[in-house]
């Protein structure tokens, strides 16, 4: 009967392994070791749970830090076993097995000591050789575990959201009279804007407790002088951006529409530094981009911006409205490569870009 103690799911563990003395496997070298952990299960078969990188041509090799989920390693169960393997790496993918140990979560949790020394088995060799002691050792060098929380924890611990709306007021979104307008306000049907704030705003909304929702506009001549604002609120009251939940967002949206002229050009930055100056413990920022758009006007301090917030509570989603691509939007995104300015980078990755926005986003 399996013993099951209690586990946080959510535990991740990060630990480290290195060896010593493995047997020679490669004739015109030493070895190229690399661990497979696997889970036991209860019908007495394993799955493979991690592979460690290959460290070429030594007998002591030195494995970089992993994760791995702790219900990944030992499903809830402390005790039960985890099998490692070593093998000799071949690149034909014939890899050799130098020998196997066993441990478990419970014994690895008790981190460096003399009991995470394993001496590396090979069942073959035990087996025709009497005088066979091993095939070399395996020490665990460090073990810690670590919470991961989802934004529904934070949620259900009490963090508050505020949803912030910014739209694209750009003269390249067309006339907003004509029917090949984004901004388009047909008696009959919501133009693409409209729907993509509907479809983000319905869903954020419910995690906003107060549903009071800044929402600015920016690349547009604002009435009576013509002056261009890169962050206007479209409530007309710049004491007071909010809107009365997402039906008034869009109110105030097309209200802006009958009196601002769309205009240029693209700033981002403006409404990214007005957002990141308000006192609130959780932000999240809806900027609608321009189909037409595949340049940022001010890129440069757009980054900067993006760097200076990435210390904040504070998120972006960049919904792409339109069939278009959105090359200059990615690079924001920092999914693959951490947002950089002057040469510093942002502390995390805050902006999500999503190019079709009543559809991805919605799901």
């Amino acid at each position: 009967m399996w013993n099951k103690p209690k586990e946080k799911s959510k535990d991740i563990a990060t630990m480290q392994l290195c060896a010593n003395k493995l047997d020679k496997k490669d004739f015109f070298g030493k070895s190229d070791p690399f661990l497979v952990f696997y889970r036991s299960n209860e019908d007495g078969t394993f799955t493979i749970c991690h592979k460690t990188e290959v460290i070429k041509n030594t007998l002591n090799p030195v494995w970089q830090p992993f994760t791995i989920p702790v219900r990944a390693l030992c499903n809830g169960d402390f005790d039960r076993t985890v099998k490692v393997d070593v093998y000799d790496w071949d690149r034909d993918g014939s890899h050799d097995v130098i020998g196997e140990f066993t441990t478990s979560y419970r014994e690895l949790s008790r981190g460096q000591n003399q009991f995470n020394v394993y001496e590396v088995l090979n069942p073959k060799k035990k087996g025709k050789k009497k005088k066979y002691i091993n095939s070399g050792t395996v020490t665990l060098l460090s073990f810690k575990v670590e919470s991961e929380y989802t934004f529904v924890d934070f949620i259900r611990g009490g963090t508050q959201l505020n949803f912030t709306v910014a739209i694209d007021f750009t003269a390249s979104n067309g006339n907003p009279s004509q029917p090949t307008s984004l901004h388009y306000m047909s008696p009959y049907q919501m133009n693409a804007y409209a729907m993509a704030l509907k479809a983000v705003g319905e869903i954020i909304q419910d995690y906003d407790s107060d549903k009071l929702f800044p929402a600015y506009g920016f690349g547009a001549k604002l009435p009576p002088d013509g002056k261009i604002s890169h962050g206007f609120p479209l409530s007309g009251d710049a004491e007071n951006p909010n809107c009365v939940g997402i039906e008034g967002v869009l109110e105030a949206y097309f209200q802006s529409l009958r009196t601002v002229q769309l205009y240029g050009p693209t700033n981002f930055a403006p409404v990214i530094n007005k957002v990141a100056n308000r006192d609130y413990r959780w932000l999240s920022v809806l900027c609608a981009a321009d189909a037409q758009m595949r340049v940022i006007s001010d890129m440069v301090q757009t980054k900067e911006a993006v760097v200076n917030a990435s210390s904040l509570p504070l998120s972006i989603i960049i919904v792409g409205v339109g069939p278009a691509e959105f090359d200059a939007m990615e690079e924001l995104d920092g999914d693959e490569v951490r947002v950089s300015s002057r040469g510093r980078l942002a502390d995390r990755d805050i902006v999500q870009v999503a190019k079709e926005a009543t559809d991805s986003v919605a799901s």
